[in-house]
């Protein structure tokens, strides 16, 4: 007999990708689903997926273990959100306001708005306010379902507070339920003072942040913002040739407002992903899928931003390209935590399947963040990462748009959100 110390039963459909990387092309779409099924964990660890009945022959729950009824709803791996920016302060609803009024970006921009007034405020924050926002915000992503997250610096664009971000991360998730990823995005933008010489932020990017960061490991990956008004490709080549060289993984905010060439400075430097892609070019896809680099899509970014230029998912799935996709959960331009509105707009917005926006939320998104082989899928082996959502099967998680539905979060085989309340051991 298989023993176990939790089980979930009584599940009308559980769905899942399998595998320990990411799907490609067709396959994406390929779940495994199983009628009246149960999952069995132990220490954490899933042991045991098929049916009930299967379940009553092969498993033995151990003194003191748990079975949790499903109550005829569907079971998910938890979600992947593999592009945040969590801990900021300042947040941007006036001019958002401001903006479904009218005002441009540059406009907003000039008298000091946009990611300048995030910047100042993040700037003023202690260290103590941004670790309480930073799990504050991770409460809210455990609530709605996500288990795996990413937390990207970048509103600091010092040394001093970007270090500070990270440290917020790390003290902010440190016992928490859902799993953190940090990233270090220094080159977010230049800030307002360095740009008159901008060459000496760089500088201070690969000379002084760098080391730092990669010496007291405060972060897994290196981020950098390809962009006219960013970073050009030679200078985020140069940051992240340096963070590899600190030990960090790197990855790209890539051909989001024009085809930079992001993407093919991601592909060249084999990086994890590369990250929104509204206008990323055919060379670049076809990159994208010759290294093997996620396209992490950010389709609820477009829509808050009320953008007619579209992430070319179809593209870049039929190219053979990893897709995942995102939250991008930040003050200006994306303020939400939900990964299910977020397979909505994949679905709605980009064209794909529910089967496919499952995957890319779960397996592809746990690739991009190079925890694919751990999590992501419900199989034995994996961390027990599940969710219950209170519908009968996994097409009512679009079709039903607009609703939350969920019931019972299990992250690392602890029931940590129960009746869709956090328990207060999480």
């Amino acid at each position: 007999m298989i023993e176990a110390d939790l089980a979930v039963v009584g599940i009308s459909e559980l769905a899942t990708p399998e595998g320990r990387t990411a799907r490609t092309g067709s396959d994406l779409a390929r779940l495994r689903t199983v009628r009246d099924a149960a999952v069995a964990c132990r220490n954490g660890r899933i042991v045991f997926v098929g049916t009930e009945r299967e379940y009553r022959e092969a498993v033995a729950l151990i003194p003191g273990g748990r079975a949790l009824d499903a109550l005829g709803a569907t079971v998910l791996p938890g979600f992947v959100d593999a592009h945040t920016h969590l801990p900021f302060a300042g947040w941007r609803e006036s001019e958002f306001n401001e903006r479904l009024c009218g005002a441009t970006y540059s406009q907003i921009a000039a008298r000091g708005g946009g990611i300048l007034s995030t910047v100042a405020a993040t700037r003023a924050a202690s260290l103590d306010e941004l670790t309480r926002l930073t799990r504050e915000r991770l409460d809210a992503m455990l609530l709605l379902g996500t288990t795996l997250a990413e937390a990207k610096s970048g509103y600091g664009l010092s040394t001093e507070a970007e270090i500070k971000q990270l440290e917020a991360v790390r003290s902010g998730a440190a016992g928490h339920p859902v799993d953190v990823v940090p990233t270090f995005l220094g080159a977010h933008t230049v800030p307002k003072e360095r740009r008159e010489n901008r060459s000496a932020y760089v500088d201070e990017i690969v000379n002084d942040m760098l080391p730092e960061i990669g010496r007291r490991k405060l972060a897994s990956y290196a981020d950098a913002f390809v962009d006219e008004h960013a970073f050009s490709k030679d200078e985020a080549r140069r940051v992240l040739q340096a963070a590899a060289r600190a030990g960090l993984g790197v990855r790209l905010h890539a051909d989001q407002l024009a085809d930079d060439g992001g993407a093919l400075l991601a592909a060249e430097l084999h990086a994890a992903s590369a990250d929104h892609l509204e206008y990323v070019s055919d060379a670049g896809i076809d990159a994208l899928a010759r290294a093997g680099t996620a396209a992490v899509l950010l389709p609820a970014a477009t829509f808050f931003l009320m953008s007619s230029v579209k992430p070319p998912a179809r593209r870049l799935i039929e190219a053979g390209v990893p897709v995942a996709i995102a939250t991008d959960f930040n003050p200006g331009t994306c303020p939400t935590e939900a990964m299910g509105a977020v397979l909505e707009f994949a679905c709605l917005s980009l064209g794909m399947s529910i089967d496919e926006a499952i995957a890319a939320a779960t397996l592809n998104a746990a690739y991009a963040l190079g925890r694919a082989a751990d999590t992501g899928s419900i199989e034995v082996g994996k961390r027990a990462d599940l969710v219950i959502h209170a519908v009968p099967n996994r097409y009512h998680m679009v079709y039903r748009f607009g609703v939350r539905r969920v019931r019972t979060v299990i992250a690392a085989g602890q029931v940590v959100v129960e009746d869709g309340t956090l328990r207060p051991s999480a």
